[in-house]
């Protein structure tokens, strides 16, 4: 175990994202119980930051290395990933076109199932 600046014990921050994700969903359950001071509070946000930093760092650099092999063969354009936009969407393939007004098919479309029909 690691000592902090004031001499006491502090868990050392994991290797392995799949170890710093479980580490901050064990530290959100202790601090959504309600069950810890301010003060242990305070601590637990505080290793929580660095957990959290240490988890981006991770990706980063596993996003980094994913660059550097399809950029391997030179064909593949990476574009980086921001947080909060949207990839872009790639459109469907267009859809049949509707059946004619007054067919049975058009009447079929048209109806709803009855409620004893719905298949969940």
């Amino acid at each position: 175990m690691a000592k902090d600046s004031r001499g006491k014990g502090a868990e050392a921050v994991p290797e392995q994202y799949g170890d710093v994700v479980q580490k901050l969903e064990e530290m959100v359950a202790r601090l959504e119980g309600g069950t810890l001071s301010l003060e242990e509070s305070l601590k637990s946000f505080e290793e929580g930051i660095k957990l959290v930093r240490r988890g981006e760092q991770l990706l980063n650099a596993a996003e980094k290395r994913i660059e550097e092999l399809l950029s391997a063969d030179g064909q593949d354009e990476v574009v980086p990933l921001q947080a909060g936009v949207k990839p872009p969407v790639v459109s469907p393939a267009p859809a049949a076109p509707a059946p004619a007004r007054g067919s049975p098919a058009a009447s079929r479309a048209a109806t709803p199932p009855p409620e004893d029909d719905v298949p969940f």
